[in-house]
């Protein structure tokens, strides 16, 4: 029995800049679940550590804050943004397989955004438990909505080729609008008078993404269903044996968390952090040296295996340092900047959307500028773009040191400081992010491109998990000595990578 979660209708071939219909209905998907999760991401480290009391000086002791956060140490809280970053990616591995094997794309991008809904409006409920709870239910829902939603897009060109790029350069703009008015939002509601009404906003605008979803369902034709030659029963029988091991593996880790916030299994986050960034590392090594040795690959292949590892490696790196604009650079932004002038003063959180913006200035000009060199036989390799954009990381961190070394609360630098390092950062993830996750379509074994896939959304979720823990560094260091450390470390690992990128390429086997 083939099944389908789709209308029988083809999808609308135009009617949204000469693409599908239905390409109208994922973009605003994606951008309201982008302006919820870069809202809400934007908001967490500040709320986290803001204190819950003050001291008034004089007669007025101590009294309760206007706007409270949770008063938790710097080192806590960014393992809990690292933890929480990490595994928001690490679902979307079961959330692709659901998909896959249970519901059909659509069905599963709708759940995951009522569950990511439910996520925010819980954490509008100013209490702990209700935070933690709201990131829960937003891990969940956004392993089921992110892979997903990219899926759909790509089925509504079946003919493939370079129209289905361009669809997809259009959805990602839907992507870059959402994390560019995300903090904008929820920064001037959390910041400047609740944070929990920042929260909320985030789930508002998740909700205007599922009513606009519902509403254009009707253009998506068959794309996004569930596509199996299974029987009913043999589908229930899986669906069975899904929930049981997720309700065994829920019920484990709300044992272990318990007993580690009773004190019996002694264990800080940062701690558990540091053991599970650890564990996947081995875990992916593990299971490439089971590929190279005992995978069935040819020769070529196990070449082209290994140019996909050491792009994890590289990304893991990247990622580490790129997704501190959250944690870090967040806290840099509140604690360091000067963000007052004349009567306005702008949140912490808006300055998140710096990356965003840049995002969508400079997109098209790279794009034009990589097809200018090819023309000219001039191209940079797959190894050398991840190089440079290492490289181009560095170089923003080497700008916030110097700029962080004279700055004190009591004398903010300017904003310039973190916009130019914006524009650094963004210059090197458009260098190494969107083509490396090319190379992985194109440098995969036809039966492996799924999990290659995975590997490489493992090693966004790693660079994210350490991007928290170094973040949380700066509890002992002072910001410029932080910022100059991650600056040679990841232009170390950039100079590697440019010095291996000729020996990395005659590994690619004429992939280009």
């Amino acid at each position: 029995m083939r099944t389908s979660a789709a209308t029988s209708a083809a999808p609308a071939q135009s009617g949204f800049f000469g693409h599908p219909r239905g390409l109208s209905t994922l973009f605003f998907t994606e951008m309201w679940e982008r302006f919820s999760y870069y809202g809400m991401r934007a908001l967490l480290i500040l709320f986290m550590t803001t204190e819950t009391t003050h001291v008034i000086t004089g007669s007025g002791g101590v009294v309760l804050r206007e706007n409270p956060g949770m008063g938790l140490d710097v080192g806590t809280a960014a393992a809990i943004y690292g933890l929480y970053t990490s595994l928001v990616y690490i679902m979307a591995l079961p959330g692709g397989w659901v998909a896959d094997n249970l519901w059909g794309q659509r069905k599963a991008v709708f759940v995951g955004g009522c569950i990511i809904a439910l996520g925010h409006f819980t954490m509008a409920v100013p209490t702990e438990t209700t935070f933690f709870g709201g990131l829960v239910l937003i891990i969940l829902g956004t392993g089921l909505l992110k892979p997903n939603v990219s899926t759909v897009v790509g089925e509504l060109y079946p003919e493939g080729g370079a129209r289905r790029d361009a669809g997809f350069s259009i959805f990602y703009m839907g992507i870059n609008i959402g994390a560019f008015a995300g903090p904008l939002i929820t920064g001037w509601l959390g910041e400047g008078y609740n944070w929990h009404w920042g929260f909320g906003a985030a789930g508002v605008g998740m909700v205007l993404g599922l009513i606009q979803y519902r509403l254009g369902a009707r253009y998506l034709g068959d794309a996004g269903g569930l596509k199996t030659d299974d029987t009913a029963a043999q589908l229930a029988t899986r669906a069975r044996r899904f929930y049981a091991v997720s309700g065994a593996v829920a019920a484990a880790v709300f044992a272990f968390g318990s007993l580690v916030a009773a004190g019996v299994i002694p264990l800080s986050l940062t701690q558990i952090a540091t053991y599970l960034g650890y564990g996947v590392l081995v875990l992916v090594g593990l299971y490439f040296a089971y590929l190279w040795t005992a995978g069935g690959h040819s020769t070529e292949e196990n070449k082209r295996l290994f140019v996909i590892f050491w792009l994890f490696l590289l990304i893991a790196v990247f990622w580490s340092g790129f997704e501190q604009a959250g944690s870090s650079l967040n806290l840099f932004a509140q604690d360091l900047t000067q963000r007052t002038f004349g009567d306005v003063t702008i949140p912490a959180s808006a300055l998140q959307s710096i990356n965003p913006m840049f995002i969508i200035l400079l997109a098209p000009v790279f794009g034009s500028f990589w097809v200018w060199l090819e023309r000219r036989q001039a191209d940079p390799s797959i190894p050398m773009k991840a190089a440079l954009g290492l490289l181009g990381l560095a170089m923003g961190f080497f700008v916030l040191s110097w700029g962080a070394a004279n700055a004190t609360p009591e004398n903010p630098v300017s904003p310039a400081w973190l916009v130019v390092t914006y524009f650094l950062h963004t210059s090197g993830e458009l260098a190494i992010s969107p083509v490396g996750l090319s190379a992985i379509t194109k440098l995969s074994p036809e039966r492996r491109v799924g999990q290659m896939m995975g590997i490489w959304f493992v090693g966004a979720a790693l660079g994210n998990l350490f991007a928290g823990l170094v973040a949380g560094q700066l509890e002992t260091l002072a910001p410029f000595a932080l910022f100059q450390t991650v600056a040679m470390i990841i232009g170390g690992v950039g100079i590697v990578a440019l010095v291996a990128s000729p020996w990395v390429k005659r590994m690619m086997g004429g992939v280009k």
